[in-house]
């Protein structure tokens, strides 16, 4: 026997940790439509076929109906032709033209899509695919004044559970997106200073840190050929829902392709077992109020809205729209030590836990004491020194059911 706790333990402590961190599997389940709305879908499809189109797909409208174009991530679906046929009829039956469809690639997951779409003059613009799809398309959106309709081609789908908008139909979310008020929504944007060859030289020797190694990509900056002195790069990404540091991030970029295309979800347990006792890391938080505040975390996740999946509420003060962004700070004691940082969140309280500790604020600084993974929106970005993180108020128009 050894002083290590049992894999029972472990498995308890994971199930806590993932109900308190439900962005891990919110954020990186495999996306895939529900079934129950692949039946939909074809049955739709089926009384669909034989309608002949009324305009050819990129070409000039033969009416002056509003268009949407759909932005799809076709790897997120077994048939999309018949999906593609299902949202055409819901936009004739509500008398829109026939959609724009745009398909992402690995090479552009939805950014020239997205441009593609506002150049054809449309009337509004829906991602359908996972949250990674909705984070693209939504910050190529953001500040144009096109609104967005969301519909769900992921499992998380988490910008839309807390808008309260349809996840399991397409259909009906469509029917929302083409009928629906225009709602103003925030934006995050962050900066990331990525380290130095030095300090990853550090990171990697420390034996009291199991991370995985970091990638050659992940080491970046100028080098003074004369003085030898490193100037970092910064890299920009926006967000909508949440961005993280610590073990959220090392669980999302720590579950290998073959684990997950064995198991699914399933290697994001495995990878957050083996995360549960990764090291800490020192925070020096800067506040746009002035607020600077040093601590020793485990985890640091900012959202601009606070519900996971699951019923779970990570962050119960925030609000989409509120000009702010809200930080939690998770400090666990060890692996046991989940457990108490679950029942803090479980209970959605703000105050009176050393172990969990909320800020809010329009803008937050963070400078890092080593490089720590980061993730926006589960999309994993490397590892990362310093964050800078500013709200973009009211900069994202979204489509929300009427009333």
């Amino acid at each position: 026997m050894t002083n290590e706790p049992s894999w029972l333990l472990m498995g308890v402590v994971v199930a806590l940790s993932l109900a308190l961190l439900g962005v891990v599997a919110a954020l990186t389940l495999s996306e895939a439509t529900a079934m129950a709305d692949l039946r939909e879908t074809r049955r739709s499809a089926r009384r669909a076929r034989g309608r002949a189109p009324r305009s050819a797909f990129g070409g000039a409208p033969e009416t002056a109906l509003q268009r949407v174009a759909v932005i799809v991530n076709p790897t997120k679906f077994d048939d999309v032709a018949a999906v593609r046929r299902t949202l055409t009829r819901v936009c004739r039956d509500k008398g829109w033209d026939e959609p724009v469809w745009l398909e992402t690639t690995a090479e552009d997951p939805g950014t020239g899509q997205t441009r593609e779409a506002l150049e054809a003059g449309v009337d509004l613009v829906c991602p359908l695919g996972g949250d990674g799809t909705v984070r693209t398309v939504g910050a190529a959106l953001a500040d144009t004044g096109v609104p967005m309709g969301l519909l769900p081609g992921g499992t998380g789908n988490l910008l839309a559970r807390n808008l309260s908008l349809p996840i399991d139909s397409v259909t009906r979310a469509l029917e929302v997106a083409l009928t629906g008020r225009n709602v103003r929504i925030d934006t995050c944007r962050m900066t990331l200073t990525r380290p130095t060859e030095a300090q990853v030289a550090e990171r990697v020797l420390d034996e009291d840190d199991p991370s995985q190694a970091v990638e050659d990509s992940d080491v970046i900056g100028h080098v003074d050929p004369e003085t030898g002195e490193v100037t970092p790069v910064t890299d920009e990404e926006v967000f909508l829902v949440m961005a993280g540091v610590g073990f959220d991030a090392e669980v999302m970029a720590g579950a290998p392709e073959d684990l997950k295309a064995r198991m699914g979800w399933a290697a994001y347990v495995v990878s957050a077992a083996q995360h549960l006792k990764g090291p800490e890391f020192v925070a020096d938080l800067r506040l746009d109020d002035g607020t600077q505040v040093r601590r020793r975390a485990r985890s640091i996740i900012v959202g601009n809205v606070g519900k996971l999946t699951g019923g779970v509420t990570l962050l119960p003060a925030a609000r989409f729209d509120d000009g702010v962004v809200d930080t939690v700070v998770i400090a666990p004691k060890g692996v046991v030590g989940w457990g108490a940082v679950a029942a803090q969140v479980l209970t959605q309280q703000r105050k009176g836990h050393k172990r969990v500790e909320h800020f809010s604020s329009g803008r937050v600084r963070m400078e890092l004491s080593k490089p720590i993974e980061v993730q926006v929106d589960g999309d994993t970005l490397g590892t990362a020194t310093e964050l800078d993180l500013v709200v973009n108020p009211g900069s994202l128009i979204v489509r929300l059911p009427q009333g």
